[in-house]
């Protein structure tokens, strides 16, 4: 009796009735079935997981790598922290606050005086706000020579508080001779807290 036989002759209650191949047949297609439904149901599902972490390989490397560098870094880059705040603080009191705008003025005013220039304006103009801090335009208009007027555009520069010089123009004065008329817009800065403040919140 060949193979073909045995199996169309196989009865499914007599278990015991069944030939060594057809039990041998069965039991291999059982085995093939279990490892198809296994790799369906388990390892194909966890192999699609480890493509995608192999492809997540590269980019934990370097995000470990960057982590490590910042680690081994961490205690010069708590230094160049503290330099950066202090080095805002000196700028920070550079910058004065709105209050000190009026004696700034007058403090650039005695510097033109002392070097000899006559005044004929030296008015506040608009406040243009920034980030944290505010620009206020001085509008200054004032007649001397040559030498004066560049020793004040020096002496200003030279103020502990920023102020710097735009729109300069220098004219012939009225009367001719060495006397010129300097027509400039200072910008002086202050700083505004409130609004660095709700910023940074």
């Amino acid at each position: 009796m060949n193979l073909v036989e045995e199996l169309s002759n196989i009865d499914f209650n007599d278990f015991a009735s069944w030939t060594r191949r057809v039990k041998l047949l069965v039991a291999g297609v059982a085995c093939v079935a279990i490892i198809i439904a296994g790799y369906n149901l388990v390892i194909k599902d966890q192999r699609a997981e480890l493509a995608q972490l192999e492809r997540k390989e590269p980019q934990l490397k370097n995000s470990y790598l960057e982590k490590k560098a910042l680690a081994i870094n961490l205690d010069a880059y708590k230094a160049q922290m503290v330099e950066a705040e202090e080095t805002f603080g000196v700028l920070l009191k550079q910058l004065p606050n709105e209050s000190e705008i009026p004696d700034l003025l007058i403090d650039m005013t005695q510097v033109g005086l002392s070097r000899g220039l006559q005044f004929e304006q030296i008015k506040p103009g608009n406040t243009i706000e920034k980030d944290f801090y505010a620009e206020k335009l001085v509008n200054i208009k004032a007649n001397g020579e040559y030498h004066q007027i560049a020793n004040f555009v020096s002496d200003i520069a030279a103020l502990p508080r920023i102020i710097n010089v735009d729109n300069f123009k220098l004219k012939r004065g009225p009367d001719g001779g060495n006397n010129l008329t300097l027509e400039a817009v200072t910008k002086t800065y202050h700083y505004v807290e409130e609004s660095y403040v709700s910023d940074g919140s």
